[in-house]
């Protein structure tokens, strides 16, 4: 009776594997992939109808009312209250926000569905579905099938497609996504940005060989000491594989061909570590990006990717890129292009908004407030941009629950693996703005231990808020003890008196760790000239940045070591209602909604020219 309990045990695991979802296939760039992108049918389900019946229990999987699955009468006498079919149509990737005046507002659940044939295989091939992001939960299902279901609206998630249920063509693909807020999800409720529903990035068809590898990671060991000035002939690079399932006594090949560099590991079992030597390593830096075609295969099985190698550390109260010091001269941005009030999905809007934050004279880039599309570090990794990248912990979530600090940490561990293979990020951060209580402490700091354990090669950190004490602003948040650097958003001018407050004020940090100005500006309408006393005119903004630039220069602590002001462009946020002035738009971005370059566009340029300057005299 005992083996039979077992066997009904297993028996019922396997039945609901299939739901549950895969570990992360990452570099899916360098990988055999059929694109799934393109125009979608759609059905606007408000009442999430198609998902629970009249009781409002999930509908069984072979109800006909269920919208996963495929309406088909056979009589008249029949009926259905679902079905995919012209003009409904959207397409993907893309928020739905953008493509349908029905859709400005909407939160809640829209189903998309898609057929698709059979990809040409392989007998020992398999095929996996892979989604870039979709916002926020989604249930994916396959000729009638559920094969998983995903919560995070930023993070990308893949499911094997199980063979007995593939057919050769017309397979029936329906995506339940809902991007209702709730208290308990990440983000929580309250943000200051647009949440645009949808399948907003890529989705693709992975084949792969049954045995292959899933993830990797190679980087210069992290405790090879770099000198500024001192040329060396040899780095170690040390790193490795994870399989997607165990492997018996096989070879795995690495090939850098630029260095005529091949090595063969020996492998047995689900992961291997790498640790190797190479000659004449070009380092990847801002004004060298360099990245060299890098190959790993196993069998008849080939990956590749593009890889820069590069070193960032903290030395004491400096950020060193490859043993110099660097300030970082940044700009915060969202995923979204203005002039098309629409999310970014694509290489040509990350090469836009790379291109603005170059016009800039910036250095590095602060993806807000949630992990971008793929194709940011990317771009990033080719044209020298500094990236720092976090999850969406943003506000006020419920630091005391469990659930969600697994929710965070499930968000983390996917945006770290994802990216862990660009030279571009150097900062994974795990949150903005939190308020500061033991219980936030520790849910925070606990994911900068996370962080750390998965990419020691990385710094940490987070963006916090300012402390007022007896006329001084104090930097003295308790998560500083434990990131790398400390980060602070401060609107002096803004929200806090008028911008010539700069000149009197004091700063203190307690931490001797660099001190990052996460956030700093104020809001401008594009187009709209006043005095400069007039708040929302450009002159206001304009003056803002001068004086804040006049403290980084005069009053500020030895130990800064960067900015990225909030913010690029003009975005979208339901908490900006002012009829005049902000209609929608969140207009603290150095350039409008039309794309054009407000008037502190040019004054936070100037300033970048300068630091510009005497970073390439010290060089």
């Amino acid at each position: 009776m005992k083996k039979l309990n077992v066997f009904l045990l297993l028996t019922i695991n396997c039945l609901f594997f299939a739901q549950a979802q895969n570990d992360l296939i990452t570099n899916t760039q360098g990988r055999e992939t059929i694109s799934l992108n393109g125009t979608w049918y759609y059905i606007i389900d408000p009442y999430d109808t198609g998902f629970y019946n009249y009781r409002f229990k999930e509908r069984n999987e072979d109800d006909k009312g269920a919208y996963w699955n495929e309406p088909k009468l056979e009589s008249k006498t029949e009926w259905t209250e679902h079905d995919y079919k012209e003009p409904n149509q959207i397409n993907v990737p893309g928020d739905w926000n953008s493509q349908d005046r029905i859709f400005a507002y909407y939160e809640g659940s829209v189903w998309y569905q898609r057929d698709f044939d059979m990809p040409e295989m392989e007998p020992n091939e398999e095929l996996y579905l892979y989604f870039g992001a979709v916002n926020y939960e989604a249930h994916v299902y396959l000729n009638g099938k559920k094969i998983g279901m995903h919560k995070g609206g930023f993070t990308p998630f893949n499911f094997k497609i199980p063979t007995e249920i593939l057919k050769d063509t017309a397979n029936y693909l329906v995506v339940r996504v809902d991007n209702k807020r709730h208290s308990e999800e990440i983000p929580t409720l309250n943000t200051d940005w647009w949440n645009y529903g949808g399948i907003t990035r890529d989705v693709k068809l992975i084949v792969t060989p049954k045995q292959f590898i899933q993830q990797y990671h190679l980087q210069l060991d992290e405790n090879q000491d770099i000198v500024s000035g001192q040329k060396k002939k040899r780095y170690q690079i040390k790193g490795w594989l994870k399989f997607n399932e165990t492997v018996k006594d096989a070879a795995v090949t690495l090939k850098i061909p630029e260095l005529k560099l091949e090595k063969e590991f020996l492998v047995s079992g689900d992961s291997l570590n790498l640790a190797f030597e190479v000659k004449k390593l070009n380092l990847w830096s801002t004004h060298d990006p360099k990245l060299y075609d890098v190959n790993l295969t196993i069998g008849n099985h080939t990956l590749k990717d593009k890889i820069g190698f590069r070193k960032i550390e903290v030395d004491g109260e400096k950020i060193m890129l490859n043993g110099k010091q660097i300030f970082l001269r940044g700009i915060s941005l969202h995923e979204e292009i203005p002039q098309d009030v629409r999310r970014a999905h694509s290489k040509k809007d990350a090469k836009q908004l790379f291109k603005w934050a170059q016009d800039l004279n910036a250095n590095m880039v602060r993806l807000a407030h949630y992990p971008h599309n793929e194709y940011m570090p990317r771009v990033a990794d080719s044209l020298g941009v500094l990236l720092w990248t976090e999850i969406p912990v943003y506000w006020t979530i419920n630091f005391g629950s469990k659930e969600v600090l697994e929710k965070a940490q499930t968000q983390l561990k996917e945006m770290i693996s994802r990216d862990r293979n660009r030279a571009s990020v150097i900062i994974w951060s795990v949150g903005n703005e939190t308020p500061v209580s033991e219980t936030r402490t520790e849910f925070m700091s606990t994911l900068v231990k996370d962080a750390k354990k998965l990419d020691p090669s990385r710094l940490v950190s987070a963006a916090l808020e300012v402390g007022y004490s007896a006329g001084v602003n104090n930097v003295d948040d308790p998560l500083g003890e434990f990131t790398d650097i400390v980060s602070l958003n401060e609107y002096l001018g803004w929200y806090t008196g008028l911008p010539d407050a700069c000149r009197t004020a004091k700063w203190e940090t307690k931490y001797k760790k660099p001190f990052f100005i996460s956030e700093t500006g104020a809001g401008a309408k594009g187009g709209f000239h006043d005095v400069k006393e007039m708040r929302f005119s450009e002159e206001y903004q304009e003056w803002y940045y001068k004086e804040q630039i006049n403290m980084f220069k005069n009053r500020f602590p030895d130990n800064f070591a960067g900015l990225s002001p909030w913010i690029l462009a003009d975005f979208r946020s339901p908490r900006r209602n002012n009829p005049d002035f902000q209609e929608g738009w969140n207009r603290k971005g150095l350039i409008d909604n039309e794309g054009n370059k407000k008037l502190a566009f040019f004054v936070l340029k100037n300033y970048y020219q300068e630091l510009k300057q005497i970073q390439e005299k010290k060089d």
